[in-house]
């Protein structure tokens, strides 16, 4: 025993008083006797420990009797898609991971580009993302031995009516401790892998989210890009429109002060300019708006503000599907996020059940200690130790089957939001699949009308210039030219716009990365 070393007298005194400072030969047989009682315990908590591990295996799985997930997942089967879609994906490929490019527009690819460098609401998924991946690392960490080192510097005064026996009863003395303390927990049942693996799980699904993002911000950047389009073309329509009815308004004023049209046509002919003004301010203002959606998808208001919408016809179409294979499904991010939460929330299933097991970790110390700080260092001050550690519930009031409920209840919302997500994107691909064959043939027809429309107004210039007819009638024709310009010039919009939607609506390019697996594409609508 160490003491202080504040006067050589006080410390002679205390060793004198110690009964360890010079044992006799009864003492060590006594010494002896309590080594080997201690032995002969351990012997016997090595033997009462083995057998509480095959009694906890033996009730671990009956107390989470009666508790099981109730939710299914849904297969592609179930939801009448075409599982065998290998040649349907030769003939239609899934989309490209920058499939924006394949619209043939220079301008749209730099918008989309610097949306993807500098939208905030991507960095905020990013950020989440590592959060998900920190916590993987510290879900790791447990399966792995643990080492701390501790340093304990301790002035104190010992209680003399206590158990403390004299000479430290009643005095103040400085004590020290510094060693290293390690452990291991040997994960037996599997809870720290079960946990690593939910880890594993929420950081897979965090890392599909950030895709999800990534497209949605990509469609959205060129959907607004295509409405800027739209409304370009609408404007010309209606500047031409508004010039059309000036020309139309003058025409009645010449034949009404002619005597050849009443004030009523000349009234009716007012009636047109207020309302072709408005039409052109109404598109002024949509532009307007359109642009700074644009802007701030973007992130640059200014960069929305120069760009110069290209002719509509200048814009490539991109080639479609026509059926849905369930392989060029499972490759939106949503699902994969979806899939991944119920992987995660199953491990979490898993996790809690193997709470009902014992945890038995591997201690020990080594390191120096001693009451009197200038002893700290001495051989004498040694101290170690290595052994197990059993924890084993034993009765908690039903807080570990609340628990497993709990999480078994979280895997069946799980589930439920994967089938909901993946009925969801039937719909949104069967929807959009829809409006691009309904579009194509209201296309074809608009075409047939416009056509004869313009035939129509050749015709009224031709008998125009031929002295047969008056301008009037070519104005009037003009009219029906101009109403199915705009109607072809929405129609365009409406087919590029649906195929950008049935773009992500397939996801977007979505490509699972390593870490994930990488094959989330089939696996996903498989149960």
């Amino acid at each position: 025993m160490n003491c202080q070393n504040t006067t050589s007298s006080l410390c002679a005194d205390r060793h004198a008083a110690s009964p360890l400072a010079s044992p006799d030969a009864q003492q060590v047989n006594k010494l002896a006797v309590w080594d080997a009682a201690f032995r002969s315990a351990a012997v016997t908590a090595v033997g009462i420990v083995a057998a509480t591990i095959m009694a906890a295996g033996m009730t671990g799985c009956a107390s989470s009797s009666g508790i099981a997930p109730q939710s299914t997942l849904r297969d592609a089967a179930s939801l009448g898609l075409n599982p065998a879609s290998a040649s349907a994906s030769v003939i239609n490929p899934a989309p490209s991971a920058e499939w924006w490019r394949d619209f043939s527009d220079a301008q749209l690819n730099a918008l989309v580009a610097h949306a993807l460098a500098t939208s905030p609401n991507l960095k905020l998924v990013e950020a989440r993302l590592t959060r998900a991946r920190a916590v993987t690392e510290v879900a790791d960490a447990a399966t792995l031995p643990q080492l701390n080192g501790q340093l304990d510097l301790t002035r104190q005064r010992y209680t003399a009516n206590g158990a403390v026996p004299p000479p430290l009863a009643g005095s103040v003395l400085s004590s020290g401790t510094g060693q290293l303390n390690a452990s291991w927990e040997l994960d037996f049942f599997g809870k720290n892998r079960a946990a690593l693996d939910a880890a594993l799980g929420n950081a897979n699904a965090a890392e599909a989210d950030s895709q999800a993002a990534r497209v949605l911000l990509a469609s959205n950047v060129v959907r607004s890009y295509f409405q800027l389009v739209r409304l370009n073309e609408q404007v010309s329509v209606a500047r031409r429109t508004l010039a059309q009815r000036q020309e139309t308004l003058k025409l009645v004023q010449d034949r009404v002060n002619a005597g050849l049209d009443t004030r009523l046509e000349l009234r009716q002919s007012e009636g047109g300019l207020p309302e072709a003004r408005l039409q052109l301010e109404s598109l002024q203002e949509q532009m307007s708006l359109t642009r700074n959606a644009l802007g701030a998808l973007v992130g640059q208001p200014d960069i929305a503000l120069a760009t110069v919408p290209p002719a509509q016809d200048t814009l490539k179409n991109i080639a479609v599907i026509a059926t849905i294979p369930a392989d060029l499904l499972g490759r939106r991010a949503d699902i994969a996020a979806a899939r991944w939460r119920v992987e995660a929330s199953s491990k979490d299933v898993v996790n809690a059940k193997t709470q009902f097991y014992p945890n038995i970790n591997l201690v020990a110390f080594a390191g120096l200690s001693s009451i009197g700080l200038n002893r700290l260092i001495d051989s004498g001050s040694q101290q170690w130790g290595v052994g197990p550690a059993l924890r084993l519930p034993i009765f908690d009031a039903g807080r570990l089957r609340a628990n497993l409920r709990g999480k078994t209840a979280d895997l069946d919302a799980a589930v439920e939001s994967y089938n909901s997500a993946v009925i969801d994107a039937v719909r949104e691909v069967a929807d959009q699949v829809t409006s691009l064959q309904a579009i194509a043939r209201q296309q074809l027809e608009q075409r047939a009308a416009q056509n004869a429309a313009e035939g129509a107004y050749e015709i009224a210039l031709q008998r125009y210039k031929a002295g047969l007819g008056n301008y009037l009638n070519v104005l009037t024709a003009e009219t029906n030219v101009l109403a199915q310009r705009r109607q072809a010039v929405d129609l365009s919009a409406r087919a590029l716009d649906t195929q950008v939607a049935l773009i992500r609506a397939l996801g977007g390019g979505y490509v699972p990365s390593p870490a994930a697996g990488g094959q989330p594409a089939i696996a996903l609508l498989k149960p």
